[in-house]
């Protein structure tokens, strides 16, 4: 590409560049100067003058630094990469939520906003050896199901392409399809691995179902009187799918409280949100306003149609995982003192993201407003650069937390998420149990347990069962270090760098081998959750994703608390007509 060539596309791509994005408001000198004596001096005017010719200048500049490296770096660039990574830090510095897309992630973009795609309906993993992909879940009822495959059944090949040594995501692509194409695997079945089949499977679009399961939470006498619907996400239609299970519940039997669970929600479409509250609240209730800096974001959204349920006791159930749409229902909720809000702390998204194109098939998902709840507070957190390790909303200074009204008069704070009304403890696995369900060791023993037993609906882990485990985790060493083993290592280069080493070398040598991790004995010591999370993942491989969800409302003691709350109409009554929510 030669100097000129670059010279004369730089001048006509900057003139482009600049006419779409001012739309002809730069003028001629002559037009400006004729329009300075016609027109009073606007203070406006002249600052959008000033940004006008800092935004051309700094495209100037970009594109200079653009030719330069692409005609003189001593290595050959990829223009398309170089744009890649100067758009991502550009948006990088705005907020977490603004994104490039370019065309190959928009299909992921549109099965996480709509919840469709079209494929076989399965999950599928690395194998623990990492040679294989293996299948982690087939979805009910999906074309995965109906052919039959199983949980740890190892996929060679789709379409004649091996997948031994590929990962997760290029497998995935070729599973995916044309809804009515014919995908041909052959596979390794878990339930005997020296041998092989080949299963033609026709592609479906999959819908991913936004309630997998909805059912009852036993009361203190054992009656089913607290109806339970989870909601995994705000996907296209999320809505009906809650008021279908709502409708179903209050069919089946006299609705005594009803649990919305919202918690590990990442939220998804606003309009479904608001549909979701108009379930509770009267026709034309105010849900949420949206607020930018172009007045055609400025919105306010209410509820439409009359509600399913408007008198039910209600309990919403969130964490600090449960984001965006999922703040909106239950910060709408509880500022209409509609429901009481349990759990933990929420995440803290308050920003509206929109998809803007910005070349063939790529977007760009921009920030373009703030959503406020209806007693006015901004669930956004004030420094989303700052989380916690779970991603949820850190310590806010109390100058920087406001107080609101609800509609009863109580008292709620913005400052980062929506605080529960009644605040439950967060229930922790172990390090060591984390790192086994992560190494795939849980799913490893599921597997194999699932194609040999059938386990029953009140289905435990017993000591023969857990034994086995721990036998084949005696053949599977699992390698991990500890954060306290980490600063116990820095304490000691820190020690020998300041000459402190041999005086304090014996007191950390009997502190290592004191912390030291010993597997054998991780398992005795983290024995009960190890068996839980056993439990869930073999429930899982017999009953799908919703029995798995019954299996763990069982012990879910924040369920417990909520369906508690709802049964004392006295209790339920005064925190949402006169508790005060805290700060923190």
């Amino acid at each position: 590409m030669s100097r000129r060539f670059m010279s004369v596309t730089r001048h006509i791509t900057f003139g482009l560049l600049a006419a779409i994005l001012w739309g002809g408001a730069l003028q001629p000198a002559s037009a400006r100067k004729r329009g300075a004596e016609q027109l009073p001096v606007d203070s406006s005017a002249i600052a959008q003058q000033r940004r006008d010719l800092e935004i051309g200048q700094s495209m100037e500049t970009f594109f200079n630094i653009f030719r330069e490296v692409n005609l003189n770096y001593v290595d050959t660039t990829s223009p398309a990469r170089l744009m890649r990574d100067a758009s991502d830090a550009m948006l990088e510095g705005l907020d977490p939520y603004t994104e490039y897309l370019p065309a190959e992630e928009m299909a992921d973009f549109e099965t996480m906003t709509t919840g469709k795609y079209a494929g076989l309906g399965a999950l599928i993993r690395k194998s623990t050896d990492g040679r294989w992909i293996e299948v982690a879940e087939p979805y009910r009822g999906a074309p995965s199901d109906k052919a039959g495959l199983k949980a740890g059944d190892r996929i060679l090949s789709v379409d004649g392409v091996d997948m031994q040594g590929h990962d997760v995501q290029f497998a995935s692509e070729r599973m995916k399809g044309k809804a009515g194409s014919v995908a041909t695997l052959v596979i390794s079945p878990i339930a005997d691995t020296t041998t092989t089949r080949t299963v033609a499977i026709k592609r479906e679009r999959i819908t991913m179902p936004a309630v997998p399961y909805f059912g009852w939470v036993k009361d203190s006498l054992g009656a089913d009187s607290v109806g339970y619907i989870r909601l995994n996400g705000f996907t296209e239609n999320c809505a009906a799918e809650v008021r279908r299970a709502l409708e179903t519940l209050q069919k089946q039997a006299p609705l005594q409280g009803l649990i919305l669970d919202l918690r590990d929600n990442t939220g998804g479409g606003l309009g479904d949100a608001v549909k979701i509250v108009g379930l509770f609240t009267p026709r034309n209730t105010t849900v949420v306003t949206t607020r930018g800096r172009m007045p055609e974001m400025n919105s306010t959204y209410r509820t439409v149609g009359e509600p399913v349920a408007p008198q039910v006791p209600l309990a919403v159930l969130v964490n600090s995982i449960s984001a965006s749409a999922s703040e909106i229902v239950a910060g709408s909720l509880q500022d209409l003192d509609r429901a009481v809000i349990i759990g933990q702390r929420s995440f803290g998204k308050g920003l509206v993201q929109s998809t803007h194109p910005v070349g063939k098939n790529d977007y760009v998902k921009l920030t373009t407003a703030k959503y406020y709840t209806p007693s006015g507070r901004c669930i956004q957190a004030v420094d989303y650069s700052h989380r916690n390790e779970d991603g949820s909303v850190g310590t806010v200074p109390d100058s920087l937390i406001r107080s609101f009204r609800t509609a009863a008069g109580r008292t709620v704070y913005d400052g980062g998420g929506i605080m529960p009304d009644r605040k439950t403890p967060v229930e922790y696995l172990s390090k060591f149990t984390g790192i086994l369900i992560g190494s795939g060791y849980v799913d490893d023993f599921a597997n194999r347990y699932a194609v040999e037993h059938a386990p029953q609906r009140d289905f435990v882990v017993d000591d023969s069962t857990y034994a086995a485990f721990c036998r084949m985790m005696a053949d599977r060493p699992l390698v991990y270090e500890s954060r306290t083993e980490r600063l116990l290592e820095q304490l000691r280069a820190m020690a020998e760098r300041e000459k402190y080493a041999d005086r304090i070398g014996a007191e950390l040598d009997a502190i290592a081998d004191k912390i030291k991790d010993d597997q054998q004995a991780e398992l005795e010591a983290f024995e009960s959750e190890i068996r839980t999370v056993l439990a869930d993942a073999i429930m899982m491989r017999w009953y799908y994703d919703a029995g798995r969800i019954e299996y763990q409302l069982r012990r879910d003691k924040t369920a417990r608390t909520a369906a508690d709350l709802l049964l004392d109409r006295a209790e339920y009554t005064r925190i949402v007509t006169t508790q005060d929510t805290d700060k923190k």
